[in-house]
C-alpha cells in the first residue's frame, strides 16, 4: 500500500469521524465536541427545513443557536450513515454526502411527542492543523413525520430552563 493510499484512508476515516461527532455532539449535549466540527466561519444551508436563505456565520454562533434550538428536547437521536466522501483541491478539501435521520422527543399535551426528519447532509470539509472541519453544512430534508410544533415547545422549555438557572 502506498503512502498516498494510506493517507487517503486515514483522511476518509477522520472526515467520517467529524460528521459522526456532529451528530453525537448534539445528542449527548456535548457542545464543545459539536463546535469542534466547524471552521471559525461556516456556511449553513438548512433552507429545505427552515426556509430563508443560506447564511455564513461564526462557528460559535452556529453552535449557540443549535444548542438553544435542541437542548429543550427531552431527547434527540441523529443518525448519520452511508458516508460518500470525495476529495478536491489537492486533497485538502472534501465533500461528504451522508444520509440522516433525526428524531426529536418531547412529551407534551399539544400533540405527538415526536418529530422525525429524514434526508441527507452535504458537508464540505477542509483540512485544518488539528483535523478536518466542516466549512459548509447543507441539510436536505426529504421527508418528515410527527409534530413540528414540538420545536416551538422545546425552545420555550430551554428558555425556561435558562431562566431558572438549570441550563
Amino acid at each position: 500500500m502506498s503512502n498516498d493510499t494510506l493517507q487517503t484512508l486515514l483522511d476518509r476515516q477522520a472526515i467520517s469521524d467529524t460528521v459522526l461527532r456532529y451528530a453525537t455532539g448534539i445528542d449527548m449535549r456535548d457542545w464543545e465536541a459539536y463546535r469542534s466540527c466547524f471552521t471559525d466561519e461556516v456556511e449553513i444551508d438548512f433552507t429545505s427545513w427552515s426556509g430563508g436563505e443560506p447564511s455564513t456565520m461564526r462557528g460559535d454562533d452556529w453552535t449557540a443557536g443549535v444548542r438553544a434550538g435542541l437542548s429543550g428536547f427531552q431527547a434527540t437521536q441523529h443518525i448519520s450513515t452511508n458516508h460518500v466522501i470525495t476529495f478536491a483541491d489537492g486533497g485538502d478539501e472534501a465533500t461528504c454526502v451522508s444520509y440522516m435521520q433525526a428524531q426529536h422527543y418531547l412529551p407534551n399535551a399539544e400533540g405527538d411527542n415526536t418529530l422525525t426528519l429524514g434526508g441527507y447532509y452535504t458537508n464540505t470539509l477542509v483540512r485544518a492543523a488539528d483535523g478536518w472541519r466542516i466549512r459548509r453544512c447543507q441539510l436536505t430534508v426529504t421527508w418528515t413525520t410527527g409534530n413540528k410544533h414540538i420545536f416551538v415547545l422545546a425552545r420555550e422549555r430551554w428558555a425556561a430552563m435558562e431562566a431558572a438557572g438549570e441550563a
